[in-house]
């Protein structure tokens, strides 16, 4: 299998899209050690979703005793680096029907089906709200045109979160949310993304082993 090259900011005209292969080269700073509790599978799920919900909150200016709405945040990740990280005072986020007990399991206070009920007619007021997910932002009716104080960021590949967040990790305050079909084998990873374009994967697929 060829090798691959890994960029730390992913969006910033990279050399080619995709990571799958045996091996892969990669910057030291870019990297963090792996949780000693977990499985390579489980650690293979964290680092885009915990990075990414640590980087948005901090930007945010999220800090302890805030409340935070995730719209859209089935996956969870976010809402447990609000509350166990950042001391958030509340989290609430939306979600369908089928993944709001999952939500709920995680530390979610206020769990939304937003088949049912849309998050303008909370009468409740957030410190921070966040889009979880681009279908969400789609259905919110947001074109990317913003104004401040609302922003849009694109994630770096961090070591130095990995490193901060591994502490949480191994205290098991942060926990890894994988997609109960997964791991898939590398052999079938059209049917891993396949399943994860039906919007039925309800957490992080992951490929593993690699051969």
């Amino acid at each position: 299998m060829k090798h691959m090259e890994i960029n730390e900011n992913a969006l910033d005209h990279p050399k080619q899209y995709g990571s799958f292969a045996e091996y892969t080269a990669v910057e030291q700073k870019l990297l963090g050690p792996k949780p000693k509790n977990l499985s390579f599978a489980e650690a293979a799920s964290l680092p885009l979703v915990i990075v990414t919900a640590y980087e948005g909150l901090e930007k945010a200016g999220f800090s302890a005793g805030k409340s935070l709405l995730v719209l859209g945040g089935a996956g969870g990740v976010g809402t447990i680096i609000a509350k166990h990280v950042f001391g958030a005072s509340k989290v609430a986020t939306t979600s369908s029907t089928g993944k709001l007990e999952l939500l709920k399991s995680l530390g979610v206070d206020l769990a939304i089906d937003y088949t049912k009920e849309h998050f303008k007619d909370l009468t409740e007021k957030f410190d921070v709200s966040t889009q979880g997910s681009e279908k969400m932002w789609k259905s919110c009716g947001n074109n990317r045109s913003i104004t401040p104080p609302a922003l849009i960021f694109g994630v770096t590949s961090n070591g130095s979160v990995l490193y901060k967040l591994n502490l949480y990790l191994e205290a098991r305050q942060v926990k890894p949310v994988m997609d109960p079909k997964g791991p898939f084998p590398f052999s079938k990873i059209l049917e891993a993304f396949s399943h994860s374009q039906t919007n039925r994967a309800t957490r992080k697929v992951v490929i593993h082993p690699i051969p």
